[in-house]
């Protein structure tokens, strides 16, 4: 992510360095299986493995990191620094929290179908509204660990929050301060 950054800045564009992670983490996702596939067929040699064969891998690293980074988030509040403004944001956090449940029973539900990948994406929806991709990734794991697999909405939720929301934002935010 950090070299992406350094070849992004030589062409003017400033990201934050999670953007240029994300933005690395999808190339590196999408361009090495095709590669290594053509570079052994280059040489002769059958391709051994795939994407399939490192899952359960991927999957024990990926539930590392998610419960890692929501351990480090949750730690890193310093929570006594609200003192002044508790009411405030109380007030603000009860209304927040209201708005996010009404829209997603009465919209989002109902929008993806009233089904359980509907309540799945609802679940996601829920750590969205609580403000991150983490959130709304752990959320769906309760749910489908319980639950069963909802595989709509694990392509849905992400891609959504990841891309349109964290990188639009991002370069939005890029484009207007400078």
């Amino acid at each position: 992510g950090d070299g992406l950054g350094r070849v992004l800045a030589l062409t003017g564009l400033n990201l934050p360095g999670f953007v240029n992670c994300l933005l690395a983490g999808i190339l590196l996702r999408n361009l090495a299986m095709p590669l290594l596939v053509m570079a052994r067929r280059n040489r002769g040699a059958a391709v051994g493995w795939g994407w399939n064969d490192l899952k359960g891998g991927l999957a024990l690293i990926s539930d590392i990191c998610l419960g890692m980074f929501l351990t480090m988030a949750l730690m890193g509040l310093q929570l006594w620094l609200l003192q002044g403004v508790l009411g405030f944001v109380l007030v603000v956090l009860t209304l927040q929290i209201l708005l996010a449940v009404f829209y997603t029973v009465f919209v989002v539900f109902r929008c993806m179908g009233r089904d359980y990948e509907a309540a799945v994406t609802c679940a996601g929806f829920g750590g969205i509204a609580l403000g991150s991709t983490a959130t709304a990734v752990a959320n769906m794991t309760a749910v489908t660990s319980t639950h069963g697999a909802a595989h709509r909405a694990f392509i849905v939720v992400p891609l959504v929050c990841g891309f349109f929301v964290d990188l639009v934002n991002a370069l939005v935010i890029s484009v207007m301060a400078a």
